[in-house]
């Protein structure tokens, strides 16, 4: 396993990140012991969740988990660098969702209480905020980083412009600001190069890829076979879609004796902005597999030909759309 800066910190991660989405509604809870055990194992020393994901309103199932998990071992809290996020609506109430301070300050003493630690190393807002004012969203978590509870900040699915409004607002209080973006971004959305990769760039900020497989159609998805979350109707119509596509992107992973999902991975993972993607595995044997990708690299011929069969944009804003 390698390990990347998390942007411009000195704080080290590795360059595959677990994702935890499928703990509790698709994998019971010891499969998804055995997972996190794995992932140590393997040197994977980034864990990423949500208070929102187990998807019941409130309960925070997957936070629970992982809880579970670190409380039966409390060694194991000092080998990972544990992410989650705030925003998502865990309540009935007007104020059980976003980024208000009075918010902001309930989920995260929630979020610890079910994940069990006292601190969470990377707290990253879900979704970008337009009705609460970024004084009011830096000055809470100003306070859970005095108190202890937060460590680094991040972002998840902000626009480059909200990226940069959320740092530049920071630097005027003289505090770190956003250190990671998470964005969807694979060889089938490729829409983040025009602007958020370049805006991570410049401002030194962290990469995290989700969805790095484009939802399961990098998966090989072919075979026909679908399970979990693959079995979902949507999918079902994308494949049908991009069929002639995903034709040629499977026999180019063949060629390369590369699975598709290794392919993937490591289309990502060439990109240097690009901290660690994020792998969501269902099963053990899922995660095994998915960690190889870390220490692939394709080559120049091969990034050509997967470029020509999912293109990008081409370049960045504008030079991609005006010039």
């Amino acid at each position: 396993m390698q390990y990347r800066h998390l942007g411009r910190t000195g704080l080290k991660v590795s360059n595959v990140c677990l994702g935890t989405m499928n703990f509790g509604p698709y994998t019971p809870e010891d499969e998804s012991f055995r997972i996190m055990d794995k992932a140590i194992d393997l040197g994977i020393n980034f864990f990423d969740t949500a208070n929102v994901y187990g998807w019941d309103k409130g309960v925070g199932l997957t936070e629970q988990i992982i809880g579970k998990w670190l409380s039966k071992d409390k060694a194991n809290r000092e080998k990972i660098v544990l992410a989650t996020k705030v925003y998502g609506k865990m309540g009935d109430g007007p104020n059980d969702t976003k980024l208000s301070a009075y918010h902001i300050k309930k989920a995260c003493e929630d979020s610890l209480k079910r994940l069990k630690t006292d601190h969470i190393d990377l707290y990253q807002m879900h979704h970008i905020d337009r009705d609460t004012p970024w004084e009011e969203v830096w000055q809470a978590i100003e306070q859970l980083v005095r108190e202890g509870k937060v460590i680094y900040v991040g972002s998840s699915n902000f626009a480059a412009w909200n990226i940069v409004e959320a740092n530049y607002k920071a630097k005027d209080r003289n505090f770190l600001g956003l250190v990671s973006e998470q964005s969807i971004y694979s060889l089938r959305n490729r829409h983040i190069e025009l602007e958020v990769v370049p805006a991570c760039d410049a401002l030194g900020m962290a990469l995290i890829p989700w969805s790095p497989m484009g939802g399961g159609i990098l998966c090989g998805v072919l075979d026909g076979k679908y399970e979990g979350r693959r079995n979902r109707d949507q999918l079902k119509v994308s494949i049908e879609k991009l069929k002639p596509q995903i034709e040629a992107y499977e026999n180019l992973c063949k060629k390369t004796n590369l699975s598709p999902a290794d392919v993937a991975l490591a289309w990502v993972l060439n990109n240097p902005v690009v901290t660690s993607p994020i792998i969501g595995p269902r099963t053990l044997k899922q995660l095994e597999e998915n960690a190889k990708a870390a220490e692939i690299e394709l080559s120049k011929e091969t990034l050509d030909e997967l470029n020509k069969i999912w293109p990008g944009p081409g370049n960045q804003a504008p030079e991609a759309y005006a010039w």
